[in-house]
């Protein structure tokens, strides 16, 4: 096991560059998983780091201890073992956590023919991202195949967004840099935009056919070149006095709109009664 002790080490330098440059993190197609449970959600899938980096004082934590002895025993990751002071440089935590990972960030190039998907989620010009990783970690929740990301989304792999999503990117196929109009016009299915402004509500539609969600950006929304090209924009009923939703919000709540319906639909094919009738009561 390797042990450092000075911050001047190439691997302490390349690990803060790939916390701090998304450029650095395109480039070397690699990524930082800072705390236990996201590397947890990376070995859970069948992932395993390239290297283990852990502190003099987090190796004698439980489960650390047990992380290190899962990928010690595979012969597939190189463990790190530095001083505190030099691990405290290359956390993006205010409180270290004591491991992190390195990681091979997965293949993310978009589809160049049409396809068939029954449930997947468009985002453009997403710049928060604490919105991003909320919204691939509800879209992880909800059961969505894939994220299609346009070219000026905030990275899907800076620190933020891995620990908003708290382990989503994992259980998810992420597209970046992806021509959205081209996905959303090759998708076989009804493709449906969001805006406060849209006259169709959120629940006159039916998700339980092939859909792909298209979610825009915090403040403009959805493009004009997008509202062209999705099949139909729908708003989210507020009889509050508030004028917007969250974006991450917003898109939850699409998400999961699908999910009850699909719900609903697989209760009335099993029952073989509408979901909303009522067997009359013989008392």
């Amino acid at each position: 096991m390797l042990h450092i002790t000075s911050r001047e080490h190439p691997l302490v330098k390349q690990l803060v560059r790939l916390q701090k440059s998304a450029r650095f993190r395109k480039q070397s197609k690699l990524a930082v998983l800072d705390g236990t449970h996201l590397i947890q959600s990376c070995l859970s899938t069948g992932n395993f780091p390239q290297m283990l980096a852990v502190s003099e004082t987090g190796q004698h934590h439980v489960e650390i201890a047990e992380l290190l002895e899962n990928c010690s025993a595979l012969d597939k990751t190189q463990i790190i073992r530095m001083a505190d002071r030099v691990f405290q440089k290359i956390s993006s935590m205010q409180s270290p956590s004591g491991i992190l990972a390195c990681i091979a960030i997965p293949d993310t190039v978009c589809p160049a023919a049409p396809f068939y998907q029954n449930f997947c989620v468009l985002l453009e010009s997403i710049q928060d991202p604490g919105n991003l990783g909320a919204i691939l970690r509800s879209a992880a929740s909800a059961g969505a195949d894939h994220v299609y990301l346009s070219a000026d989304c905030t990275d899907a792999w800076s620190p933020k967004t891995l620990r908003a999503a708290m382990g989503a990117h994992f259980f998810l196929k992420i597209h970046t840099d992806c021509n959205l109009t081209e996905i959303a016009a090759q998708f076989q299915g009804q493709v449906i935009g969001t805006s406060p402004a849209a006259t169709k509500r959120l629940y006159q539609f039916d998700f339980t056919a092939p859909t792909a969600f298209v979610f825009g950006n915090e403040g403009a929304g959805l493009s004009g070149a997008m509202r062209q090209t999705v099949t139909d924009m729908a708003s989210i009923p507020m009889p509050g006095r508030i004028e917007s939703l969250n974006a991450a919000i917003a898109a939850s709540i699409c998400l999961y709109e699908k999910v009850r319906q699909d719900y609903v639909r697989a209760i009335e094919k099993n029952s073989g009664n509408p979901i909303g009738t009522k067997k009359q009561s013989s008392v």
